[in-house]
């Protein structure tokens, strides 16, 4: 106000002597906006022909209205973000673009056959890692035969160390899907849970069984509430390897030291597991909770111990399991794919969110640069594309 601008006491202007700045976070909606380029026409004024226009830039769809930006902002709202495509419409008539569901469908399927070779030099790696941690979920396909109805297909996911993740779509949990991915010739070590379906795998193959404790010890969480005294000291024991991992990571282990500490610490624990688990396997009932986590612990004994020989090897496949989240948040929302093509374009897209959030980068940002690179990108230099690299 004028008045507090004037000195009470000497009756004079007061001057600037400073300054506060007071901040506050504001919201503005995305926006839509168009880009417009324009290639300038030459001819020869003396004939009506012979006329030179430069060539569009590549694209991803090529004269399509949508822009590699606006692929990638579907890509990640509905993969990353797990927005439906119809939710995705509704949001974009509020900015006053009207983009149907069908549209949307048809860009995401563009893209995803631009992206399937970065996908599959990335399964291509994944079976050169001498580790593989691996899961799978079910996604409802949309039966063709009966309106309305769906059936369970299966997505399946495959990682490595170095940051590559890969999602495999099968019509069926056959056991032919783990297989036909990783090859009858892969001779590293498999992470995975128990199901029966890795058992050919494991068969037909040099693969080495690596199991889950993080299964195991859930086992025993479920049977908490009917066997309280047995479950809580099962439970005691898996948390002291726990303990062990935690410190080395904390503590920033080298290899050799990790390998030593599982060795030194980590094995007599497995002992008095072991002895724990002969004790109460007579005691109680097979077909009860406590009767199937004694199960399931003893008949994937020597997987489960089997981290402690490898410094490279977690103690569980959590790092799969994580993975699989975005899918089953995904699917909750979305219900179901429209097809076994739509769910097999699924996998591709969520390989790369994976892979993306695997290596610390905004899917966003990601989809908007290699869209745009796609289509002249020489596979030669596929790698460069890798969310890896």
């Amino acid at each position: 106000e004028p008045a507090d601008q004037v000195c009470a006491i000497h009756d004079c202007a007061k001057d600037v002597i400073g300054t506060e700045e007071t901040e506050h976070l504001e919201y503005r909606p995305a926006c839509f906006y168009v880009r417009k380029t324009v290639r300038y026409k030459y001819g020869c004024k003396l004939c009506d022909g012979n006329i030179s226009i430069a060539s569009l830039p590549p694209r991803a769809i090529d004269k399509g209205v949508a822009g590699e930006s606006v692929l990638a902002h579907i890509i990640t709202s509905k993969f990353a973000d797990h927005l439906p495509l119809n939710r995705l419409e509704g949001i974009f008539k509020r900015h006053g673009v009207e983009i149907t569901v069908s549209n949307m469908c048809d860009w995401v399927g563009v893209s995803a056959d631009l992206l399937k070779p970065v996908v599959d030099r990335m399964q291509a790696l994944i079976r050169q890692s001498p580790v593989i941690h691996t899961d799978d979920t079910p996604i409802p396909i949309k039966s063709p035969s009966r309106k309305g109805s769906t059936y369970n297909g299966y997505l399946w996911v495959y990682l490595d160390k170095r940051g590559n993740v890969v999602f495999d779509f099968t019509p069926t949990r056959s056991r032919q899907g783990p297989i036909a991915f990783i090859g009858k010739d892969y001779a590293g070590k498999i992470q995975a849970d128990a199901y029966s379906g890795y058992d050919e795998l494991f068969r037909v193959s040099k693969v080495t069984e690596v199991g889950c404790n993080a299964h195991a010890r859930r086992k025993f969480e479920y049977a908490l509430d009917s066997d309280p005294v047995r479950a809580a000291r099962m439970l005691a024991l898996w948390g002291q390897l726990y303990a062990i991992e935690k410190r080395a990571q904390e503590e920033n282990f080298s290899p050799g030291q990790l390998l030593a500490v599982r060795q030194a610490e980590a094995l007599p624990i497995f002992s008095e597991i072991r002895a724990a688990l002969s004790e109460y396997q007579d005691q109680v009932l097979p077909k009860s909770p406590m009767g199937k986590a004694i199960g399931y612990a003893m008949n994937q004994w020597d997987a489960l111990q089997r981290y402690t020989e490898d410094p490279e090897l977690s103690i569980d496949n959590n790092a799969a399991e994580r993975m699989l989240r975005m899918v089953v948040i995904g699917r909750k929302n979305y219900l179901f794919a429209g097809s076994e093509a739509g769910a097999r374009r699924a996998a591709i897209i969520y390989s790369l969110v994976a892979a993306c959030k695997a290596n610390g980068h905004d899917p966003f940002v990601y989809f908007s640069d290699v869209l745009r690179q796609a289509t002249t990108w020489p596979a030669s230099r596929i790698d460069g594309l890798l969310p890896s690299n």
